[in-house]
């Protein structure tokens, strides 16, 4: 894949994918825009790639970067996402002349978001405006939190929730109140994810139970079934699997009665559970129970507002093959179908081949790659191991949530286990190095 081609990883790297320029062109052009500086086309492409820091250029490096690009250098090498700045076309091959600063950006942001917080709290009560404004926030932060960095959404989040709860507190007339509740209980469940992301299961399940209290308070059920299965995935993941179960449990019975795709998402939760503690037969089950009941689903006002908030195919697919090649699931899938570990893990990961679609999300690609890394270390495929790893390890620190390191993880344990460690002294390293620095050991 040409450079041209390929997804840019940072701002900068999207930048000169839009000039259409090669690294060497760009370099020689470099001190035009500060007499002292200069860079290399290697440099720059590393920079571009996210594989350097700024904190090994020169002032004057930062200054022509700033100058050639027109923002910051630290804001050049963010994670870059689709439309994460406007910009402006370049007419008859010349570049337009003027661009907003990364300075004056931040004043408008810091402008908009006080004339939105002016919205909401200057006016006698809550207005329709501004639920709507908040409803489209908070759809906006569900539809981004897949797809993005934390980092880059946690501040808004807080904001978010902040406001939500201060117009709760103002009591709001009934029909208002259920739906400042029912945002609040969205905005809480998605910081509960963060917390989880950031490896702090407490902060999630306090956050995930005052999102539950909105839920009951705004009468929703399929919004309660989604939270239940929030605590199900932070109580998988932090290892307490019994725990994982009764909430998945728990959620199914507000499932069953509302039609969303949560209906889906706990019963493949309760069989990943399933397969941690033991429970060959009963994954398999929940597994099959998860694939029927997508014959019944009828999208609710959850799944509508889309991202995080809905479960879709691939996502499925990936939560099965999560469940598939657990170890305690070798005796119940060798006879019957030994190769349905590794077809459901090669369908997860073509699934979210397509960075794309707007069901795709870097944290479940990641994890279908690592499903299919043990099925091939399950099989003693060294070498399919390591290529369907090479995705996983490119991943920048921001992106390296709890979920992902702790399925890197895996891998490596699924290397000792079958005896393969020490004929991979090098994947071993790979791993090491790749949850050495996960996302919780950034600074926030």
């Amino acid at each position: 894949m040409s450079r041209a081609q390929r997804p840019p990883r940072t701002v900068l790297e999207h930048l000169i994918q839009q000039r259409d320029r090669t690294y060497e062109e760009l370099a020689d052009e470099f001190s035009r825009y500060d007499v002292h500086a200069a860079i290399s086309a290697r440099h720059l492409g590393r920079l571009a790639r996210g594989e350097r820091s700024t904190a090994g250029t020169t002032p004057a490096t930062r200054r022509a970067l700033q100058a050639m690009f027109g923002l910051p250098a630290d804001d050049l090498l963010r994670s870059w996402a689709p439309d994460p700045l406007p910009t402006e076309p370049v007419i008859n091959g010349i570049e337009p002349l003027s661009v907003v600063s990364g300075s004056e950006r931040s004043i408008l942001t810091m402008a908009a978001e006080r004339a939105r917080r002016f919205t909401m709290f200057a006016a006698e009560g809550t207005t329709p405006d501004v639920i709507e404004q908040l409803y489209a926030d908070v759809q906006r932060l569900a539809t981004s939190y897949p797809q993005r960095p934390i980092t880059e959404l946690l501040g808004e989040l807080a904001e978010t929730q902040d406001a939500l709860f201060t117009l709760i507190e103002r009591r709001p007339m009934p029909n208002q109140a259920r739906q400042l509740h029912f945002l609040a209980a969205v905005s809480s469940g998605l910081l509960a994810k963060a917390s989880h992301d950031l490896a702090q299961p407490a902060s999630a399940m306090t956050q995930a139970r005052t999102a539950i209290l909105c839920a009951k308070q705004a009468d929703h059920n399929g919004l309660t079934a989604w939270l239940c299965g929030l605590q199900s995935l932070v109580a998988y993941w932090a290892g307490r699997y019994g725990e994982a179960l009764r909430y998945a449990d728990q959620g199914s019975a507000y499932a069953d009665r509302t039609g969303g795709t949560t209906s889906v998402w706990l019963p493949l939760s309760a069989a990943r559970a399933h397969a941690a503690l033991g429970n060959g037969s009963e994954a398999l089950a929940k597994i099959r129970h998860a694939e029927d009941a997508w014959n019944n689903v009828e999208p609710d006002e959850v799944d509508e507002l889309g991202g995080i908030c809905s479960f879709n195919h691939p996502r499925a697919t990936y939560y099965a093959a999560d469940a598939l090649v657990s170890p305690a699931m070798v005796p119940y899938v060798s006879e019957s179908d030994p190769d349905m570990p590794a077809s459901y893990a090669v369908k997860a990961v073509e699934e979210f081949s397509d960075h794309n679609r707007p069901t795709w999300a870097f944290g479940d690609q990641a994890g279908a790659h690592t499903d299919l890394a043990i099925a091939r270390v399950v099989s003693r495929e060294l070498e399919g191991a390591r290529e369907a790893l090479l995705p996983v390890f490119e991943l920048p620190p921001e992106k390296r949530i709890n979920g992902v390191t702790q399925s890197v993880q895996r891998v490596q344990d699924s290397l000792i286990r079958v005896g393969l460690a020490s004929d991979a002294p090098d994947l071993i390293d790979q791993i090491e190095d790749f949850t050495r620095l996960p996302l919780k050991a950034l600074p926030h």
